[in-house]
Parts: C-alpha cells; sequence; structure tokens
C-alpha cells in the first residue's frame, strides 16, 4: 500500500523522559512565621519558643514545607532551626525559604538519586508540559545528569521538540 501512514515517531530511538512522572505526592505548605512575631515585626525569644512548643506540628505528617516570613523583620537563624527541628519527624521535606525553592530542592534529591542508565546512547526528549510545579532548575539538574550519557537532548513533545545538546561522539 503505496498512502500506508508511518508513525515515524513511535517507531524511533526516541526516549522521552518526564519529570512529571517523578513529582513526589504529598501537600506542599508554605508556615509563615509573620503571626509568631510581636506585632508582625519583632520576635521575642520566650513567645516564640512558647509558640513552638504548644504548635500541633503532627499536622505536617507526610507533607514538604516551605518556613518564611513574608514581612520585613530581623529573625535570627536559630528561630528557622527550631521550627526546622520541630518540623523534621513529620514533614517529608523542610525548606528555609518559598515554594519554588521547595520545589528545586525536591528535584535536585530525587534527580540525583535516579540511575540514569538506560537512557545511555540514546536520544532524550525532556518533556516541557506539566500540570504539577516542575521548577526550571530540576531541568537544568537533569541536563546535568543526562549530558554525559546520552547520545541528544531534545525538549518538548516528539511531534515539536527544540534541540538542546547534541553528543559530539
Amino acid at each position: 500500500m503505496k498512502d500506508e501512514i508511518v508513525n515515524r515517531v513511535a517507531n524511533s530511538k526516541l526516549v522521552t523522559f518526564d519529570l512529571e512522572e517523578i513529582y513526589p505526592e504529598g501537600d506542599r505548605i508554605l508556615f509563615d512565621i509573620k503571626d509568631w512575631l510581636f506585632q508582625k515585626l519583632i520576635l521575642k525569644e520566650k513567645d516564640f519558643r512558647a509558640y513552638v512548643k504548644d504548635h500541633d506540628w503532627a499536622q505536617y505528617k507526610n507533607t514538604f514545607v516551605a518556613v518564611t516570613c513574608s514581612v520585613e523583620a530581623i529573625i535570627p537563624s536559630w528561630a528557622f532551626m527550631l521550627i526546622a527541628a520541630e518540623l523534621t519527624p513529620y514533614a517529608n521535606k523542610v525548606v528555609i525559604g518559598d515554594l519554588e525553592l521547595l520545589e528545586t530542592v525536591i528535584y535536585q534529591e530525587l534527580i540525583g538519586y535516579l540511575d540514569l542508565k538506560d537512557f545511555a546512547n540514546k536520544p532524550i526528549i525532556l518533556k516541557g508540559c506539566a500540570d504539577k510545579p516542575i521548577p526550571p532548575t530540576a531541568f537544568a539538574f537533569l541536563i546535568e545528569k543526562l549530558q554525559p550519557i546520552c547520545k541528544s537532548i531534545l525538549f518538548g513533545e516528539a511531534c515539536s521538540t527544540v534541540p538542546l545538546y547534541k553528543s559530539k561522539k
């Protein structure tokens, strides 16, 4: 049959890597300490420690928490460490910063643990569209791990990709 349609993408050696597939489930929480400050401006150690002591930390079980202060106040580093120490037994991950930093750290750790030997000497497509919050730096972490072993790296979908890297081998 002369007019047979051949799906060249399906028959190619292209391998798609979707960062969304490794996205860990669990609520992302922004823990803002501003309400624990006197007049949302000053950290009074005695009051702050009382808030920390009386807070129900178990509610953060299996969550990912970014601890921040959204008001302009001078917060001693021990205050953030005290909260992190309370969250650590419950939360899957705790960072001091915003939700974007939290996602970045999560992906940096996940990508660091990936076994990518199945991608060796293959052309890779990094899937671009996602419904989950994948930070741009996650793609940089992945490229850093894939580039030494793969044949090429493209970004997008199989039908429409942007070339990023091609091995000189």
